[in-house]
């Protein structure tokens, strides 16, 4: 089991493919699948049947893009960082940005 780079609640931007340099937050982590949801990426359209909740009809909605193809957004500057773990004084491991040493878990 890899460590959890992304969560769900992180920011992060689009490194590769047509929503190259978009931000967005995490709506779904797909560990299994190594796959992340973004908000507002990767936007699909469907032709889903009416039933007893939905009305049907073209619905749009983010589909999974791959994890190697997100990176967090540093907090100070706003660019796509790396992620990496430090100890902290009482005991909890936390993720940092590579880029300016910033705590990224809340």
């Amino acid at each position: 089991m890899m460590a959890a780079r992304i969560k769900k609640g992180d920011r992060v931007v689009v490194l590769a493919g047509r929503d190259k340099g978009k931000q967005g937050e995490v709506l779904k982590v797909l560990p299994s699948e190594n796959r992340v949801v973004v908000q507002g990426v990767m936007m699909i359209k469907r032709h889903e049947r009416p039933g007893p909740q939905s009305a049907g009809g073209i619905v749009t909605r983010e589909a999974p893009i791959h994890v190697s193809n997100v990176a967090h957004v540093d907090p100070q500057d706003g660019k796509a960082t790396r992620v990496g773990f430090k100890f902290l004084e009482d005991g909890r491991k936390v993720r940092i940005a590579k880029r300016s040493g910033e705590v990224l878990d809340r």
